[in-house]
């Protein structure tokens, strides 16, 4: 697993932003019931297995509610964690705690569902070589911390979005036709390479084994093979192994844990499951306090 880091300055406006959406003008509920000045201690706790993902956002997050608020992690981003394990704790000033409880646990819980998600697909594909990749597939604004969590899973990242790599898909493919009659995938891929920084990754979409021939032909240097059966990703990996460099071959379309290893085998490199970001469940986490001394 790659070293995670969470930039923090990154997202900082989106903390700011989802206290002022659940807090607004005040939280008139605990104004009312706790103290000013009381004090209290809680305990973040896994109500269910799973990967952690988020953690480090707990301290700038109470820290915006107020400065006296410490968190302690007791585990780090990318650990499994069990049910009952206790994951952080959190001291200060009542208040503060109580304000910010709802939305740490969104943060945390939503990022360690898409973890656990990873986790599971990449456990049945990399025994057999293939990598989980992510997608776009991601609320709006959310796609830096869906992606971080994604890595924290154990997964990789594809294109953080349309400016960092080039993927020509169907509908591109439609338009270099009207272009460039009868040699679409060859011209996509010369007019990518013009068009982009040197280096940067060049992958095609194909539908058919035919479309996968011609990306090979013209160096593309992923292919990305779309709703194909397993026998036509077999095919695809026989056809690859005749050039060289050999290019990455991604699957996608109707991945699911179910079938994941069965398209690990075909000899595929990438996997590639929109369901990692867009369909994970939240993992079960609460924030108990614990009662006063």
């Amino acid at each position: 697993m790659p070293v995670l880091s969470l930039d923090i300055a990154r997202i900082g406006r989106q903390l700011d932003q989802a206290l002022r959406e659940d807090i607004g003008s005040g939280d008139i509920t605990s104004a009312a019931v706790a103290e000013p000045e009381a004090m209290a201690r809680g305990r973040f706790v896994a109500r269910e297995p799973g990967i952690l993902a988020g953690g480090p956002l707990l301290d700038p997050l109470f820290d915006r509610l107020d400065p006296a608020v410490t968190v302690e992690l007791l585990k780090q981003d990318g650990d499994r964690i069990e049910a009952a394990e206790v994951l952080a704790l959190v001291e200060g000033p009542a208040i503060a705690l109580l304000s910010g409880e709802r939305v740490a646990l969104n943060f945390v819980q939503r990022l360690s569902g898409i973890a656990t998600m990873a986790r599971r697909f990449a456990d049945r594909a990399e025994p057999h070589g293939a990598r989980i990749l992510d997608t776009r597939k991601t609320p709006p604004g959310w796609r830096y911390l869906a992606k971080y969590a994604v890595l924290a899973g154990g997964g990789h990242n594809h294109r953080m979005g349309l400016y960092d790599q080039v993927l020509i898909k169907d509908n591109h493919l439609l338009l270099a036709e009207r272009r460039w009659p009868g040699r679409a995938v060859a011209a996509a891929i010369e007019a990518a390479r013009t068009h982009s920084p040197p280096g940067t990754l060049v992958e095609v979409e194909a539908d058919s084994l035919d479309q996968v021939a011609q990306a090979l032909a013209a160096g593309a240097d992923a292919i990305l093979l779309d709703n194909m059966t397993d026998p036509q990703m077999r095919q695809a990996v026989e056809m690859a192994k005749a050039y060289h460099p050999k290019p990455f071959l991604e699957a996608s379309g109707g991945v699911t844990e179910q079938r994941v290893e069965a398209i690990a085998r075909t000899g595929v490199d990438w996997i590639s499951v929109g369901a990692i970001t867009h369909s994970a469940p939240a993992l079960d986490i609460a924030l108990d306090f614990e009662p006063p001394p």
